[in-house]
């Protein structure tokens, strides 16, 4: 969610498509009053020939994004704070990768930090943490699915970014018990 000018707009990720909702200032009583849909920066080329589809259309969350956006005068300052921790957490991800390579709590912490992006509604969280640890989009494709295979990062049906498993939530808590 980002405020706009004069509104707020809210962006939920279908496949390799951001779909924006845009509100303008004051109550909210309705749906959005501009809909954009583009493709994500991290797209597939062959679905962006193929154009936008029905499918990607029909799971459009729109009673969600009514939800963000009746809420948006109070999220927007949690919202800001939340943005500067998920940098935090990327970027310590990125020390830790440095440091360690890709251990099993580079992958936790990425695994974590990916969800918790995912569950914000962030378009695109790839590249944004491409961007905080310093490597490329598809670097860090491998790494997730490498943190899905070993375990740290669940899926959830219709959900985007996933669930932070058990044996990631040890090694996080061990985590903060070594730097707290």
């Amino acid at each position: 969610m980002r405020e706009d000018q004069s509104g707020f707009e809210i962006t939920q990720q279908q496949g390799g498509w951001v779909i924006r909702m845009w509100w303008p200032e004051g109550p909210i009583t309705g749906g959005p009053q501009r809909v954009t849909v583009e493709p994500a920066e991290d797209a597939e080329p062959r679905d962006v020939v193929r154009g936008i589809s029905t499918t990607v259309l029909r799971r459009l969350d729109l009673a969600a994004a009514v939800n963000l956006a009746k809420a948006a005068p109070r999220a927007q300052e949690t919202l800001e704070g939340v943005t500067r921790e998920l940098d935090a957490s990327g970027e310590a991800a990125g020390r830790l990768l440095a440091a360690e390579g890709v251990s099993e709590r580079y992958l936790a912490l990425l695994a974590a930090t990916y969800a918790a992006m995912a569950e914000t509604g962030a378009p695109a969280p790839v590249p944004w943490l491409a961007r905080l640890i310093e490597r490329r989009p598809e670097t860090i494709k491998d790494h997730l699915k490498k943190a899905r295979r070993e375990g740290y990062l669940g899926t959830v049906a219709g959900k985007a970014g996933g669930e932070v498993t058990a044996k990631a939530r040890t090694i996080l808590q061990s985590l903060a018990n070594t730097q707290g």
